[in-house]
């Protein structure tokens, strides 16, 4: 063999020693591949006998990687992707469309994404979305995902993060009778329940200290939710008061459904400043021309101008981290 093609194991060995090393096991990994297992094994010793290296370790027919094998694999798994990426890129290439596999938070989902996404349908109608579930700690090598819309400080190890809205908030109570709820100032909001986010456990040590009210409410108490629909709902239902990005719950003050009653004090610039949502994708997606299709759209949607109708939407940003590991 020579040097130059022992430097190139075959493509079908590098997926199956990377499919073996994300499952866990042959077993899993010969189901993912629609191999047997026994096929599996044997590419596996195939592609330790051509690089000259042991990748596992074997202890009771279970398979653990060696440090040589860890090192190799996130190499491997970080070709594979961008394989997978250019080629995808080549094959859309012609008409600009392709299938765009995209995850969301539940609430953003449906509150703000969903409602504009007739739009994007009608000027990209070659572009396909696909939603695939969204996991809370979402990992950027995964390969089934092209990019999803994060809520946070816009930094994720190994992503591009652009900046959508968010950190725009309403402070909302029930749509009960004022004297039931009185809120004349933020002092008395100390009279009432807290809701609080999981994602945002501090939001209203953040918003007390930004209104000189810190020390007058116990901002640690008061039940905790998951996520921002369920809170609006607990408002509505009389649970109590909540802090939420405005772009969640303009539909339901214009409707009367939950009050803002300290609309006039500033609540931007106070606990989500540095937070909000944010588009994100890794860099193996970048020459994606259906993402930068739908990165562009987002962007201009984000906009003022490119909000629905009565729901404001927070200024434009992008910002763009270098990938770290």
């Amino acid at each position: 063999m020579s040097s130059l093609r022992r430097l190139s194991p075959p493509l079908h060995l590098l997926r199956a020693f990377s499919t073996v090393t994300r499952f866990g096991g042959v077993s899993r990994a010969a189901e993912a591949l629609h191999l047997t297992q026994s096929a599996v094994s044997k590419q596996i010793k195939e592609l330790e006998g051509w690089v000259g290296v042991a990748l596992f370790e074997r202890n009771r027919k279970r398979l653990s990687l060696t440090p040589a094998g860890e090192r190799y694999e996130k190499a491997v798994r970080a070709v594979l992707a961008q394989l997978e990426a250019a080629t995808l890129e080549l094959i859309t290439s012609d008409d600009g469309g392709g299938a765009l596999h995209l995850s969301s938070l539940p609430t953003f989902g449906a509150k703000w994404l969903i409602p504009r996404l007739p739009q994007f349908q009608q000027q990209h109608p070659q572009v396909t979305l696909h939603f695939v579930p969204y996991v809370h700690s979402y990992d950027f090598e995964r390969p089934e995902l092209d990019c999803s819309i994060l809520f946070g400080e816009g930094h994720w190890p190994g992503a591009h993060a652009h900046y959508l809205t968010g950190n725009d908030v309403a402070l909302i109570a029930p749509r009960t009778r004022v004297a039931d709820w009185p809120l004349n100032s933020p002092r008395d909001v100390a009279q009432h329940t807290l809701l609080r986010h999981v994602t945002v456990p501090d939001a209203w040590l953040r918003w007390s200290e930004t209104h000189q009210v810190a020390g007058l409410i116990d901002p640690l108490a008061g039940p905790q939710f998951d996520q921002f629909q369920t809170m609006i709902r607990a408002v509505m239902a009389g649970m109590g008061l909540a802090l939420v990005p405005r772009c969640l719950v303009q539909d339901e003050i214009t409707a009367g459904l939950v009050r803002e009653p300290l609309a006039d004090e500033p609540l931007r610039g106070g606990y989500l400043s540095d937070m909000g949502y944010w588009f994100c994708y890794p860099e193996g997606r970048t020459q994606l021309h259906a993402l930068q299709c739908f990165l562009q759209w987002l962007l201009v949607c984000a906009e003022p101008l490119g909000a629905i109708p009565g729901v404001p939407a927070a200024q434009s940003a992008a910002s763009t981290p270098p990938p770290s590991s």
